[in-house]
């Protein structure tokens, strides 16, 4: 049996579960604590604790809505704005090639919180993934989330 380690995620493990949504309580925690990418005016943008590889941020709004329809105008112009300067900083930090960006609506969509709504940004590369997560059903992490966090962080542009 192979085994590639995440040792970022004992904490989750062996931690106490946050009552509530997990997203609404994010924004009291640290930075670092919560992977915190960006704090904007209506939304935030954090790294994935559970990633499809690495860099996988999702941009989050602050108020607790489920659909794209319940986002106010301030709202949806700074998911878009977000969008773009994480686009920005993943290619800086990570050397992007390409990326996957999109919402999953509803549980039967594959959305792991169903009820507030996050737009996913999966930076990719020519040749990244390949069939590891098919035939071996393993997501291969060359970096730290930690790192990873710092990195973007510090691409992030002004």
């Amino acid at each position: 049996m192979e085994r590639l380690w995440a040792p970022w995620r004992v904490s989750y493990v062996t931690g106490a579960r946050p009552e509530g949504c997990v997203f609404c309580n994010h924004p009291s925690l640290s930075d670092e604590d919560a992977l915190m990418v960006h704090r904007g005016e209506t939304c935030f943008v954090v790294l994935n604790l559970y990633p499809f590889g690495s860099g996988h941020l999702m941009i989050v709004p602050f108020r607790h809505v489920a659909s794209p329809g319940d986002l106010n105008t301030e709202e949806r112009a700074e998911i878009w704005e977000l969008l773009d300067k994480a686009l920005v900083a993943i290619e800086t930090a990570l050397g992007a090639q390409g990326h996957n960006v999109g919402f999953n609506l509803g549980a039967a969509a594959g959305a792991g919180i169903a009820d507030h709504l996050h737009l996913h940004v999966v930076p990719r590369w020519s040749g990244d993934y390949n069939f590891m997560p098919v035939l071996a059903d393993v997501r291969v992490m060359p970096q730290h989330l930690a790192e990873t966090r710092a990195a973007l962080v510090a691409a992030w542009p002004a």
